[in-house]
């Protein structure tokens, strides 16, 4: 397939860019690193013009839970507005097929009583994350109902693995170990550490894109899961066994943020039974090698 992808020198971006390639697909990206941002209709139809990609995984955007409530202006230029111009230019260039990568946050707050969420799980965005990429889902229904442009959603869970900022809760985390082993410290500080996630390796949520985007159905949304939740404190707790000396975890209410969703838990069932997906990195596999890259960081004075 000729592809290209939205968001491609992002955390997860670089990491389908890998997968699509070791597929045999004819590959390339968009980035605002390259000059082109999303927001800009302009640009973004003229690139997908001259690419003329069959498919297009749509990454880009803003990606910052925390600080979308920050800047939710620019949040929601960048989620629904930059949704909506790609569709547009995926529409007129003559683009088969747009997966539109979502978030479960959509949901909000919810209970032990709704798990495991299916796709049939109302909507009830808390950020203003949330609430755009709620905009960016319909968006990618009315293309689908209105233009006939295939368009495949995903609600994707917490992805995880190597490269990803510090600004998510397990490159943090095991950031701050790495800092503490370095300085000899016996305490690693953290925000709140109750919610509990469903946590995926991020090449496996690569695997699941290109699957989606051979298999899935055109106008569905898929939830891209493992099934399982670990509470943050249990992710911490992980890479405190990992580490060189022992240590014990610090509140520090400077790293909370202003409302944080108690439990998120997907059923992957509807993605496995279109796509015969599964994950294949344990949690365990992936936050070793995220303390690894961490040492490497904090040794190189990174």
């Amino acid at each position: 397939m000729r592809a290209l992808v939205t968001g491609s020198s992002g955390f997860a971006g670089r990491h389908l860019v890998a997968h699509l390639e070791s597929c045999g697909d004819d590959v390339s990206g968009l980035d605002r690193a390259d000059g082109i941002d999303i927001t800009d209709a302009s640009a973004l139809g003229r690139h997908l013009e001259s690419v003329r990609p069959e498919v297009v995984y749509h990454l880009a955007g803003w990606a910052d839970v925390g600080g979308s409530w920050d800047d939710p202006l620019a949040t929601f230029e960048a989620n629904a507005l930059g949704t909506l111009h790609l569709l547009t230019a995926a529409r007129t260039s003559g683009v088969r097929r747009v997966l539109v990568v979502g978030s479960a946050d959509v949901y909000g707050k919810v209970g032990e009583t709704d798990l495991p969420l299916t796709e049939a799980q109302p909507l009830a965005p808390v950020s203003p994350y949330a609430a755009s990429k709620v905009t960016a889902e319909y968006l990618a229904i009315q293309a689908w109902n209105g233009h006939g442009l295939e368009t495949v959603r995903t609600r994707s869970f917490n992805h995880i693995g190597p490269g990803q900022s510090n600004r998510f809760v397990a490159a943090a985390i095991a950031e701050r170990v790495a800092r503490a082993e370095h300085d000899l410290r016996d305490e690693v500080e953290v925000g709140n550490v109750t919610p509990r996630r469903d946590f995926t390796d991020v090449r496996d949520v690569a695997r699941a894109y290109r699957a989606l985007m051979v298999d899935g159905r055109a106008g569905e949304v898929y939830h891209v899961c493992s099934g399982r939740d670990l509470a943050i404190r249990e992710l911490a707790d992980i890479l405190l066994g990992m580490a060189e000396r022992p240590m014990t975890l610090s509140i520090d209410p400077a790293l909370q943020r202003p409302v944080d969703i108690p439990v998120l838990r997907g059923d992957p069932s509807k993605l496995r039974s279109d796509t015969s997906w599964e994950p294949q990195i344990s949690i365990e596999d992936t936050l070793a090698e995220l303390l690894a890259e961490a040492r490497t960081r904090t040794e190189s004075g990174a």
